[in-house]
């Protein structure tokens, strides 16, 4: 189209200009986006979050990470079964996951589905962690025992977990 005809056709020239500009700062959102995804998994909040942080433009980022879910890109899903998998196998119990999961923005549904804390499973993971960090011996005083169920609780086991464990011990 030839500057007379935009003129006719009354097309702005800030209109021109702003949409090739407008599209290269959605792949730049994208591409960090992607790089951040390529690193480990997230939440779909906590992606929006960290763009959002380098002061890109609220809407496009919303935009993106909505275009990215769309492609099953980022997925609340995924992210919670491998976070809940990885803080698991490193010694944290299910209120401190189901914490951690609430901050990253992950719904309740999707927690319920891969974190059930009322498993039998959650009773012997504490007992290792506990065995783990002080040995298989019982604690001998009450000051002891409750250093012990003050580590397990800071590790994000129920009251019933610990007592549970400690009796046993």
């Amino acid at each position: 189209m030839s500057r007379a005809q935009e003129e006719a056709a009354g097309v702005d020239d800030s209109l021109l200009s702003s949409e090739p500009q407008c599209l290269k700062v959605h792949n730049k959102i994208r591409k960090k986006a992607m790089d951040l995804l390529m690193r480990r998994e997230h939440a779909v909040a906590e992606l929006q979050k960290k763009l959002e942080a380098r002061d890109y433009d609220m809407n496009i980022v919303a935009e993106v990470v909505a275009q990215l879910a769309n492609e099953g890109l980022v997925s609340d899903a995924r992210f919670t079964e491998a976070f809940v998998r990885y803080r698991c196998n490193n010694g944290r119990g299910p209120q401190r996951i189901q914490s951690e999961l609430r901050e990253r923005g992950v719904s309740e549904k999707i927690q319920a589905a891969y974190l059930d804390v009322g498993d039998p499973q959650w009773f012997e993971r504490a007992a290792q962690v506990r065995s783990k960090r002080f040995g298989d011996a019982l604690p001998e005083d009450f000051k002891e025992r409750a250093r012990q169920a003050r580590f397990l609780q800071y590790r994000g086991f129920t009251s019933e977990q610990i007592r549970e464990v400690l009796d046993d011990v």
